[in-house]
């Protein structure tokens, strides 16, 4: 089973029990178990989580699985069953939170709905993750992270002028599965406070929509679609990548104060500083053909390198375009000792740290678990005795992982 939690992990104590696949609810409860959570990860005999076969990019594992479902025990069981669902009341019955991501009316109908858990017990935290949440015209509709992407509106700010494009990570996945975190820890301090738990619904639409917003406002109050800028940004100048006598630099002058020390404490141009169509943000904004031109110009005369030195020295945001195996060799990483080994079924894998970083305690990084690798374990745990689990087992309503 999962190595004892250290007591001092913030959700050390906490127990999850997670119907879960694909990337949104995965990630959530990836974050919990970080946390220190214990997570029961409830998957399919036989096929377990969807995502467990994506690729094999990871010396024979999905590499999606491998990222989202560290830390967590499987249990494999036939939700087709009625021994299957009521393995998962059981384990429900001894654990603080239950987070699923099923289609909608899916765990209602097998009597796992919020309403019925909680008349059981009212401390438990329900969190239903979904596409488009429990009620509207695309209740029922499928919510892959790309269709929410564009149903939402998303890619139509994402991309190139020419070309609508989703984002190259999961980002509505991303945004409802982080949302579901906050959800889960807001619920348990406030039970904490008031003894009593909680329901949330998370769609992966209301996610998008939230990350959103200062696209929605120009639309609904100054009647402007964003456009798509690539690099670029819609509000401000200079902002892009421009070339060096070597590659490129990305700089981004967030306001006037930041366009003087570019001018004058990076190209040594302070009669740009107070140019009559360069001077303010409004200004570069409208003149940005010419604004880019002259940023260009200037950046042209310096190696990459000499000019990064430049733009750092005058406090000028700048960035490097690094591509994957950039940043797996970024010095930031290595130097701050983020990458620690992770267990899996095919051995030790290499992963960065959790973004939460407490100063007293170093977060959980458990082991990757095979399907059904702890089915027996805590089928023992809640109180099924060896010749019980041997007939579910024959009977198919669980699943155990295949021996070596």
């Amino acid at each position: 089973m999962t190595a004892v939690t250290h007591p001092s992990l913030p959700l050390a104590g906490i127990t999850v029990v997670a119907l879960e696949q694909a990337v949104a609810a995965p990630l959530a409860t990836r974050h919990l178990a970080d946390l220190g959570a214990r997570v029961i990860k409830i998957e399919r005999v036989g096929e377990g989580d969807f995502a467990r076969h994506y690729d094999g990019a990871v010396h024979g594992m999905a590499s999606h699985f491998v990222w989202l479902n560290r830390g967590k025990e499987s249990v494999a069981l036939d939700l087709k069953s009625a021994e299957g669902v009521a393995v998962v009341r059981t384990l429900v019955a001894g654990a603080d939170v239950f987070l699923q991501n099923f289609a909608p009316g899916a765990v209602a109908r097998l009597g796992l709905d919020g309403e019925t858990l909680r008349a059981a017990d009212p401390r438990l935290v329900v969190v239903n993750m979904s596409g488009y949440g429990a009620s509207g015209p695309r209740r029922d509709r499928k919510a892959y992270d790309m269709l929410i992407q564009a149903e939402t509106g998303l890619v139509s700010v994402t991309g190139t002028p020419e070309t609508a494009t989703k984002t190259g990570v999961p980002a509505s996945d991303i945004a409802a599965g982080l949302y579901a975190t906050n959800s889960v820890l807001a619920a348990l301090f406030r039970r904490e406070r008031t003894g009593e738990g909680a329901t949330v619904e998370v769609s992966m639409f209301d996610a998008t929509a939230e990350w959103l917003g200062h696209q929605m406002y120009m639309q609904m109050y100054a009647g402007r679609q964003v456009p798509r800028m690539g690099l670029s940004h819609a509000a401000i100048a200079p902002y892009d990548a421009y070339p060096t006598r070597d590659g490129q630099v990305l700089i981004g002058v967030q306001n006037d104060r930041g366009w003087q020390d570019l001018v004058t404490g990076v190209f040594d141009r302070p009669d740009l500083a107070d140019h009559p169509r360069l001077r303010t943000n409004v200004l570069r904004v409208e003149n940005r053909v010419e604004c880019d031109a002259v940023v260009a110009t200037e950046t042209r005369t310096w190696t990459t390198a000499e000019l990064d030195a430049r733009l750092a020295e005058a406090g000028v945001p700048a960035a490097q375009l690094n591509d994957m195996r950039g940043l797996i060799e970024h010095p930031q990483l290595s130097a701050r000792d983020r990458w620690r080994d992770v267990g899996t079924p095919v051995g030790p894998v290499r992963a960065i740290l959790p973004p939460m970083t407490f100063t007293d305690v170093e977060l959980a990084m458990g082991d990757v678990p095979a399907l059904g690798e702890h089915t027996a374990a805590v089928l023992s745990e809640f109180g099924y005795g060896d010749e019980a689990i041997d007939d579910l087992v024959a009977r198919g309503a669980v699943g155990l992982a295949p021996t070596k």
